[in-house]
């Protein structure tokens, strides 16, 4: 494997930008100022993308860990509406 592997698909950015490879995710981190770069969710992105570049990894863990990342802030709220009672 290497760093020009892509995504199975692309990882769209906030402002529409697509990180379509391991690198484009890699330098994506790498850009970020230091506090968010070194908050553990940037920190286990990298190491996926290492372990998927570097190691022949499953490129979806890559994934995962960007889109986690990218996610961090968003607060997962549960629909009750959906909750069927039994």
């Amino acid at each position: 494997m290497s760093w020009d592997q892509r995504f199975f698909d692309p990882i769209e950015l906030p402002r529409g930008r697509k990180l379509v490879t391991l690198h484009d995710a890699a330098l994506y981190i790498t850009k970020l100022p230091k506090a968010e770069h070194d908050a553990k969710e940037w920190q286990a992105a990298m190491q996926a993308l290492l372990l998927v570049a570097e190691r022949d990894g499953d490129p979806m863990f890559a994934h995962i860990g960007m889109l986690r990342a990218l996610n961090r802030h968003v607060e997962r709220v549960l629909n009750q509406s959906r909750k069927s009672d039994h």
